[in-house]
């Protein structure tokens, strides 16, 4: 349980940061990797292929890493193999990133709708396509997959899409034990996570799903058999999160999942702790986007976040996220009694929950699961990781 191996990199923990669209960016990465003291992997906000082929300036602010993130992980999203391809061989020849990871596991309407997604793995061969080209022209990188479960529970393609995987040389697999028709609403199905091990025993699968605490996270491990885990919404306004995967794991015995974890001292950082962390985080924002107001402005989404559970007030919280400058939003924080201590319920879930009954797909898209399609190339959009 102490490491992961993606290609040549050794990941120990194994724990990985999941891409979220607007979210992941190299400030929450720095934030992350400093609460873990640089271990685990920490991967970029999704990438689309075309607007890194066509070296979109936005793309490639995006793809900038800083010399303290070893390795470099890009996630790509691509509905077409030869832009895909084209995008892997980018990445491998200007040395743009250290590792892969492909998306298919957006759930969101916009992009289901024109096939992309979590509804692109239904149509195998278009999935092979893609994976053999980012294979086949990432080099030496290694490549990985996320995906979900499936559309829905009457079409399910994790099964068949890891043994795609496996045999188009894909180096690891993540699973959302979710389908899109749940988005992420329910419970996530970790017995999938299970079955996709026992299915694919060459390489390396990962569980994602309902990890809200550390303990979640060896509980998953222990129950699944998985390689190890990826941390999406759990970890939004508590990048201190990793800290505490760090720990557990480390403590974690050997001697098999009978035996319990020792001692542990997690993080329940008082709101005085947490509102620093709350300025840093609007700071770095700032540098890297080269205006202290747009930083601000951007930080703004993860002020409910940070101060889940906390008694702020509803009029505070709204100013605060209205703040337009560092200065604001300290004097804000600054209002508040900042010796609260953690708040009991805060470590659980956080972020979107909410469910969809029906998936939108194009027309005729569940006909034949073999057919080749040719996705619209409006599904490439900047959208969340799934």
């Amino acid at each position: 349980m102490s490491e992961l191996k993606i290609g040549p990199h050794t990941v120990s923990p194994p724990v990985v940061l999941a891409p979220m669209a607007g979210i992941t960016n190299a400030p929450f990465r720095t934030l992350c990797r400093e609460f873990s003291g640089g271990r685990g992997l920490f991967v970029s906000e999704m990438i689309t292929t075309r607007a890194l082929v066509e070296r979109d300036a936005k793309t490639m602010r995006l793809v900038h890493f800083d010399g303290t993130e070893k390795p470099r992980s890009i996630q790509l999203y691509g509905v077409d193999p030869a832009y895909t391809g084209r995008a892997a061989r980018m990445i491998a020849d200007e040395d743009l990133a250290d590792h892969i990871d492909l998306n298919f596991g957006c759930p969101v309407p916009k992009v289901t709708r024109k096939g992309g997604g979590s509804a692109l793995p239904y149509k195998r061969n278009l999935l092979r396509a893609i994976l053999r080209e980012a294979v086949r022209n990432a080099g030496d990188l290694p490549v990985t997959m996320k995906m979900r479960k499936g559309i829905d529970d009457d079409h399910l393609t994790y099964l068949d899409a890891g043994r795609i995987a496996v045999e188009e040389g894909v180096t690891a697999i993540a699973l959302h034990g979710r389908t899109a028709a749940q988005h992420y609403g329910g419970t996530a199905d970790w017995d999938a996570i299970a079955r996709l091990k026992e299915h694919v025993p060459e390489i390396p699968v990962l569980g994602n799903g309902d990890i809200w605490s550390a303990d979640d996270a060896l509980r998953m491990v222990r129950e699944t058999g998985c390689d190890g885990v990826v941390v999406g919404r759990g970890c939004l306004g508590r990048p201190w999160l990793f800290g505490d995967l760090v720990a557990a794991f480390d403590a974690e015995p050997e001697a098999g999942p009978e035996r319990g974890v020792g001692p542990v001292s997690y993080a329940r950082p008082a709101l005085k702790e947490v509102a620093g962390v709350m300025l840093r985080h609007a700071e770095l924002l700032g540098q890297w986007l080269g205006d202290e107001r747009r930083g601000v402005i951007d930080f703004r989404k993860h002020v409910p976040w940070y101060t889940k559970g906390f008694s702020v007030g509803k009029d505070v919280r709204h100013r605060m996220a209205m703040a337009g400058s560092l200065a604001e939003l300290d004097d804000l924080l600054g209002t508040l009694d900042l010796d609260q201590p953690w708040p009991a319920g805060a470590d659980g879930p956080r972020g979107r929950t909410a469910g969809r009954n029906k998936v939108v797909l194009p027309e005729g898209w569940l006909a034949d699961p073999y057919e080749c399609a040719q996705v619209d190339a409006g599904a490439e959009l900047d959208t969340s990781g799934g």
